[in-house]
């Protein structure tokens, strides 16, 4: 049987950094990638054998935890019938429903294969509805990979200190408008600058790729307000926070609706989707309606369609989100409670099945205040968590994930664990 560090070995030969995504190099906390061979309910293995209980949850989608047996039962299904058609199937009509019904300002709903494609099919979309070039994101957050947007980004660019990505030419970046996330004076002074200039301002209504930092009140109002006053979309992407905070997203939570919202993770259920939703009189202007170009070979993937039906189906039990928020609560103030007892400077802080957990003594609110917290002290923690067999996000910068699969044992061991990680730290 190999070894972790004897198969990440090999993979660094053929796959860049021995990774096909960046953060799960384990630089931003050192040591050596678990490459997980299985997983099943709240529990992940790895190549040797070692189990843990899993708060990456595949960075969100896992709601309903790894192998729930309706969403093998329903992707097995599908599988029989075929994996790819490159033609429409009725599944892709049923999920836009759901998420129409769910969405009230979701009207039309285009499907791509990841949420950075998602984000980047709405920053176009939003350019040639309005007829604008520039656009407005907030230090820290992350919305893929697309060039426009790779500008002062969070998650793995953000756990590897360079903020923003070579390869973005100065040309195209110089059209991407930096604002402080809960900041809205720093927006104020953008739009007066560029009056009837942004075409849009994209912004995760509560981040998760800056670690959890949710928005203080009157935050994303603000932003409404803002842009309904000079005519620029607001766009929310909710790739993580939508159908996971609650089944309405953070949309539901905030009582503000956005002009287009982007999605994912949860609503392929494990598989590779996105979606991209809004009014028809924004939507229509995508082909074949209108003159803004999307597609994907696989989007609407019926794999991928029927994984993300079963997932909605189950989550869409009343209650749901709130049973699972209120044992996260337990978790969260438990982590609290034993870095307290440790004398450990800590804070944690949850929204729905989504936390987040720093070095600092309270919950940050913006990209700079979450760079001020121990980073040396939290990879410690890291470490001795992953040893006891917890796998949390492997950076300071990620939210972590919780699922139906996780109960009161889970909650158990990990905060008996956790106790014994804060000890001496």
């Amino acid at each position: 049987m190999a070894t972790n560090q004897q198969e990440f070995d090999r993979a660094k030969e053929v796959l860049v950094g021995g990774v096909n995504s960046a953060v799960r190099a384990f630089r931003a906390i050192g040591g050596t990638p678990r490459f997980i061979a299985r997983a099943e309910g709240a529990y992940m293995w790895d190549v040797e054998g070692t189990r843990y209980v899993d708060y990456l949850g595949s960075w969100g989608p896992m709601i309903v935890g790894h192998s729930h047996p309706l969403v093998l039962e329903r992707v097995r299904e599908a599988a029989g019938r075929g994996l790819s058609y490159g033609a429409p199937n009725v599944m892709e009509t049923e999920l836009a429903e759901k998420i129409c019904a769910l969405f009230p300002h979701v009207e039309r709903v285009r499907f791509t294969s990841s949420g950075t494609e998602a984000a980047m099919s709405a920053l176009r979309l939003a350019r040639g509805f309005t007829g604008r070039t520039k656009i407005l994101k907030f230090e820290g957050c992350y919305h893929g990979t697309a060039d426009s947007l790779l500008v002062k980004a969070g998650s793995g660019a953000l756990a590897f200190g360079q903020p923003s990505s070579a390869g973005v030419p100065a040309d195209l970046a110089k059209h991407t408008l930096i604002a402080q996330f809960n900041d809205l004076a720093s927006v104020k002074t953008l739009f007066d600058a560029h009056p009837g200039e942004i075409a849009c301002v994209m912004v995760e209504p509560a981040a998760g790729n800056m670690n959890l930092i949710l928005p203080q009140p009157g935050f994303l109002e603000g932003l409404r307000a803002i842009c309904s006053a000079d005519g620029s979309l607001l766009i929310f992407d909710e790739v993580m926070t939508g159908f996971r905070v609650a089944l309405g997203g953070m949309q539901q939570v905030s009582g503000v609706t956005p002009d287009m919202t982007a999605f994912g993770k949860v609503i392929g259920g494990g598989m590779p989707v996105g979606a991209i939703g809004g009014p028809g009189k924004v939507m229509d202007m995508m082909a074949p309606l209108g003159p803004v170009y999307q597609a994907g070979t696989l989007s609407g993937n019926p794999i991928a369609m029927a994984a993300g039906l079963a997932t909605l189906e189950l989550i869409s039990v009343p209650g749901f989100h709130d049973a699972l928020s209120a044992r996260l609560g337990r978790l969260v103030a438990g982590l609290r409670d034993a870095a307290k007892e440790a004398g450990v400077t800590f804070s944690a802080q949850h929204c729905g099945t989504m936390a987040g957990m720093y070095m600092m003594a309270a919950p940050p609110r913006s990209f700079a205040e979450v760079m001020t917290q121990d980073a040396e002290r939290f990879k410690r923690f890291y470490h001795r968590m992953l040893e006891a067999g917890v796998y949390f996000p492997p950076s300071t910068v990620e939210a972590f994930f919780f699922s139906s699969a996780h109960g009161d044992a889970e909650i158990d061991f990990t905060l008996e664990q956790a106790r014994k990680a804060f000890r001496g730290l």
